[in-house]
């Protein structure tokens, strides 16, 4: 997958290739994990949408899947745990021609992040979350997270799990999210698809992904997933109705559902927000003298 990208005018074309978007670390995940599917489609996604590294920024926060930033070409910040949206947005707003991505884990994105993916959502930033969501705390090794199944044998549920799990499609449209997909890393075609859509989406976007952990979670591998995942689109579901939405979004038996799930089109914060409208902060006079900026940084230390 490739995309013929002009660098500036007068200068030659160049053509972006998902290689061209591979960083300079090679992904220490475990053999078989989900997470490479996730990494691949959003390689692919990026070379088919034209964007060139330095467009790009990656945001993390803590676990497997957030070591993402580093194994992927562009800008990239791995931050606190459960804090990419709110590093992410920062970004954006500071330079909103950006094309800003977050990537992340189930527990980090849904457990101590559960704040942030609230006010994302409800604010409407135009970035995109793509959530590795493997059901279980993969880096600390195999304890329950957000996502996990009631019944759930883990390090930390030896017992069985008590506690109903996160449905974070239906938390994501609840709280004003405008694009809301879930994906499965083992179908890397349909996934790339999802994400270029997102991307593509002014508004939040949620990716949320089956990345199966192959070492820690043995309930819900890629076997299980396989012969469960049914596309939205081969049932003619309507984005638009957010009720028909959640129904679908809360299916989990022989049928288990992946596709695009919500979205609409309403104003993003950067639209609503008037000191954006002159263009990007990041490009601003800070309205500050050397002199004044040199004091406030002594001032700091």
């Amino acid at each position: 997958m490739a995309a013929t990208v002009g660098v500036a005018e007068g200068e030659p074309v160049v053509q972006l290739t998902a290689k061209d978007f591979k960083g300079p670390v090679d992904p220490d995940w475990c053999p078989g994990c989900g997470d490479f599917g996730v990494l691949n489609s959003l390689q692919r996604a990026c070379a088919s949408l034209g964007l060139r590294p330095h467009e790009i920024l990656t945001v993390s926060g803590i676990g497997c899947s957030s070591n993402l930033p580093g194994y992927f070409n562009g800008n990239g910040m791995h931050t606190l745990h459960g804090r990419a949206l709110a590093v992410a947005t920062g970004a954006k707003m500071a330079n909103h021609e950006l094309t800003v991505i977050a990537t992340g884990g189930d527990g980090d994105g849904y457990g101590i992040g559960g704040n942030h993916f609230v006010h994302t959502a409800r604010r409407n930033v135009d970035l995109t979350y793509v959530v590795m969501n493997n059901q279980i705390y993969g880096l600390t090794t195999g304890q329950l997270s957000p996502t996990s199944s009631i019944g759930m044998r883990t390090k930390s549920s030896p017992f069985g799990s008590v506690e109903m799990p996160v449905n974070p499609i239906t938390s994501a449209i609840m709280n004003g999210a405008t694009y809301v997909a879930r994906g499965y890393s083992g179908d890397i075609r349909h996934l790339t698809q999802l994400i270029i859509d997102g991307i593509q989406h002014e508004g939040f976007a949620l990716v949320d992904v089956f990345s199966p952990c192959v070492t820690f979670n043995l309930d819900n591998g890629h076997s299980f997933f396989k012969e469960r995942v049914v596309k939205l689109e081969d049932e003619e579901h309507d984005p638009t109705d957010w009720k028909l939405a959640c129904e679908r979004a809360m299916a989990w038996g022989d049928k288990i559902y992946t596709g695009l799930f919500f979205k609409e089109e309403i104003p993003t914060l950067g639209k609503r927000e008037p000191v954006l409208e002159e263009g990007p902060l990041a490009f601003k006079s800070l309205g500050l003298t050397k002199e004044q900026g040199e004091k406030i940084i002594q001032r700091m230390l």
